[in-house]
């Protein structure tokens, strides 16, 4: 993996100014919002017309969201996730902490640069696109025919990362990641109808098929240094949460690095990343820091039962150096549960995996520093993003290859499939 102009930048930053926004993230981790938020708008849903399906690529660095055509994977058009930028920024200039907060959170997890966009969701209609926006800690609701905001609401901490849309497509799961809660939010409103409680920095949030969990993991605090055998407390509480959607209790949590060494994994980071499920959501296949591969998690009884190792193609790179404590980011499986998709981040591959055997095909030479995978909704393909060479391809799980690439903007991370207004695109 080539270093990022991000990663250069970041490594300019003096040790003081480094370690003081450090120390700051570590003490913002639990303080809870104190400035004050927008007004609420209590908006009358419009009537959506009708609606197509399209693929969503969200360019952190640039703010810029790609629209995709599913078919043709030609570009459609593309959406602005941060029109009020220059409204935010005047609030957090003249806001001495709050400035403070944005820039380590720049230089410290965004390797040099601004977080415009980490996350999206298009309401079921077609109308609404939810996008979670980590240096301005909040999300909201973009009318896309006109691009306008229709609701914005301001997570508790710095910081919003990933989220999750619900299978009736009436709410969002959104991370908090230095609030360390998970909001709940209406899709129509950005009402938030409650929270629960996560370790540090709450990072991946899944629905279950019908909608009754949600299952949840937080990584720990990615931005402190010490990577090694003396930083357990440093990086702070990692857990897996399988929480009750409607009344948001906790039915059963677990530490996956203790459940990783009664399997005979020992020291094994116990902070999730992404994860996948089968078809029945029995097996789980989560990445974890550090480690090149995944784990395979029986929930039902609650055991890891295999771990899948794949090539580290970087053996001399110091685990100091990989992006946000990240081996390996994004991970999906195909429409028969039985095949897996898997983003070598630091080794610029991407793996299909065959979930019997874990024999695995690699494919190499595609682009830089893969950040995500989204299945399809036929089940047929996984999508990929390159964020460093600001791409994404359509693989084949039944071929291992690539079928098709699509130029896209700044630091491509989340790709989403939803829909938009079929007017939005014939004005584009």
């Amino acid at each position: 993996m080539r270093i990022s102009k991000g990663q250069a930048s970041g490594r300019a930053l003096t040790r003081a100014v480094a370690i003081t926004a450090a120390l700051l993230l570590f003490a913002g981790s639990a303080s809870a919002t104190w400035w004050k938020k927008d007004p609420q708008p209590d908006p009358t849903p419009v009537p959506a017309g009708p609606s197509q399906p399209v693929i969503f690529v969200g360019n952190n660095w640039e703010g810029m969201i790609d629209v995709i055509d599913p078919v043709t994977y030609e570009r459609l058009g593309r959406i602005d996730g941060v029109p009020d930028k220059r409204k935010r920024l005047r609030e957090i200039y003249l806001n001495p902490l709050r400035l403070i907060m944005f820039q380590a959170i720049r230089q410290l997890i965004g390797e040099g640069n601004d977080q415009w966009v980490d996350d999206m969701y298009s309401s079921l209609d077609g109308r609404l696109l939810i996008v979670s926006r980590p240096s301005l800690a909040d999300v909201v609701a973009i009318e896309i025919e006109t691009g306008e905001i229709a609701w914005r609401f301001e997570v508790d901490g710095y910081r919003s990362d990933h989220m999750a849309l619900s299978p009736d497509g009436t709410e969002v799961a959104v991370s908090a990641s230095t609030g360390n809660v998970v909001h709940i939010l209406d899709v129509e409103t950005g009402q938030e109808r409650g929270k629960f409680p996560s370790g540090d920095s709450p990072h991946e949030n899944i629905y279950s098929s019908d909608g009754s969990k949600i299952y949840h993991a937080s990584i720990g605090r990615v931005f402190v240094p010490l990577d090694r055998g003396q930083s357990p407390y440093l990086k702070g509480e990692r857990v897996v949460k399988v929480v009750d959607a409607y009344t948001l209790e906790e039915i059963k949590s677990f530490d996956m690095g203790q459940k990783l060494a009664e399997a005979g994994y020992e020291g094994m980071s116990p902070a999730v990343r992404p994860m996948a499920h089968s078809p029945d959501e029995r097996f789980f296949y989560a990445q974890v820091s550090f480690f090149h591969g995944f784990v395979e998690y029986d929930m039902q009884e609650d055991r890891v039962t295999r771990v899948a190792e794949l090539p580290n193609l970087i053996p001399d790179v110091p685990v100091e150096r990989y992006v946000n404590d990240s081996a390996h980011h994004g991970i999906a499986m195909n429409g028969a549960g039985d095949t897996l998709c898997v983003a070598g981040t630091m080794d610029d591959y991407v793996a299909i995996v065959d979930r019997a055997s874990f024999e695995y095909k690699l494919l190499t030479d595609l682009g830089e520093k893969p950040y995500w995978v989204t299945t399809d909704s036929t089940g047929e393909h996984c999508y990929i993003s390159w964020s460093e060479t600001d791409q994404m391809s359509v693989i084949s799980y039944a071929t291992g290859e690539e079928v098709a690439r699509v130029d896209v903007g700044d630091h491509p991370q989340r790709i989403r499939e939803g829909s938009v207004p079929v007017a939005w695109t014939e004005a584009q």
